[in-house]
């Protein structure tokens, strides 16, 4: 059934058509919202909202894009959150002084990518969920991050947007060229993107680095500049000296094993400890790597990550394909 149809069955009070008319644009519209608020389980929260006010809205909408409608409800939805609740931050993006009590943190994106006709395409869209892309855009107003995201990630006219916000073009066109010069000068300077050999075989031998316990090994793999943090824990680390210290003073008195992943588009690590007294491998946190060129730029180990979002166990004995 076409989506013209699907419409029409929809306002006559078919919930299932609803669903399917709706169903294809559930994973970009909840990807929306997660890259407007930085948080998956508020980006879930926003989605359900988002479609609940869309079933009771049907009557309202007339003609256009139902994608673009079902944007203008989520977007403004997240807006809405946006004043009531704090920015998420990084440790390393965490103003001098900031009271830790009103900190909220980012959260890794579970999400997969879409199978994508271009190789180019699949880049493109792995880098509208990167860790760096989504902190830099925490630190844009509601309104300047929406413009931003309707505009060049997901493709609407200024027309399209000004219409979804309930403002001009023109202050469209203002609120994003002030968005893209935040954005350019918060993010990591633009490096060459590794090939996936290349990061294949990086994270294999960071892997295998931490099965050894090797901090030398680890060290190696790093960019001199790499910077390491742990979210919720307020500190971080900058340099190849001071992440070195850091490990030899802390992690690395105990054993690791490292079961591959993925999150925000981005190789990552479920990190495991070894727990002797029940001879069994204990869930630690996720490590999400940036890696740039042919070393990490930057590791996030988020110490409160769900294991189960993201394919991985809770504990286990003898590691997978051991």
């Amino acid at each position: 059934m076409d989506e013209t149809r699907l419409l029409a069955a929809a306002r006559g009070g078919d919930a299932d058509a609803f669903g399917r008319l709706t169903g294809a644009y559930r994973a970009e519209l909840l990807a929306h919202c997660y890259r407007m608020l930085g948080s998956v389980h508020d980006a879930e929260d926003a989605l359900q909202e988002s479609l609940i006010r869309a079933w009771r809205g049907l009557g309202t909408f007339t003609d256009g894009s139902v994608r673009a409608w079902l944007h203008r409800i989520a977007t403004n939805r997240c807006l809405t959150l946006i004043a009531r609740r704090a920015r998420r931050e990084l440790p390393a993006d965490l103003s001098p002084g900031a009271p830790l009590s009103e900190v909220a943190w980012l959260e890794p994106w579970p999400g997969r990518t879409s199978a994508q006709r271009s190789a180019e395409a699949a880049a493109v869209q792995r880098e509208h969920v990167e860790l760096a892309f989504v902190a830099a855009l925490q630190h844009l107003s509601g309104s300047q991050r929406a413009v931003l995201l309707l505009r060049d990630v997901l493709g609407f006219t200024a027309a399209e947007t000004a219409d979804q916000l309930g403002t001009t073009v023109a202050a469209v066109n203002s609120g994003l060229q002030r968005a893209r010069a935040t954005l350019a000068r918060r993010r990591p300077t633009p490096a060459r993107r590794p090939s996936d050999d290349m990061i294949k075989t990086l994270t294999h031998r960071y892997a295998a680095a931490w099965h050894a316990g090797d901090v030398d090994a680890i060290v190696a793999l790093l960019a001199e500049d790499a910077t390491y943090s742990m979210p919720p824990l307020p500190q971080w680390f900058s340099g190849r000296t001071r992440i070195r210290e850091f490990l030899l003073e802390r992690p690395l008195l105990h054993r690791w094993h490292f079961l591959p992943a993925r999150a925000n588009g981005q190789p990552a690590f479920g990190t495991y400890l070894w727990d002797d007294a029940r001879e069994r491998w204990t869930w630690a946190g996720l490590d999400v790597l940036r890696i740039e060129g042919e070393q990490i730029a930057e590791v996030v180990s988020f110490l409160l990550a769900p294991p189960g979002d993201f394919g991985l166990p809770d504990e286990f004995g003898t590691p997978p394909g051991l």
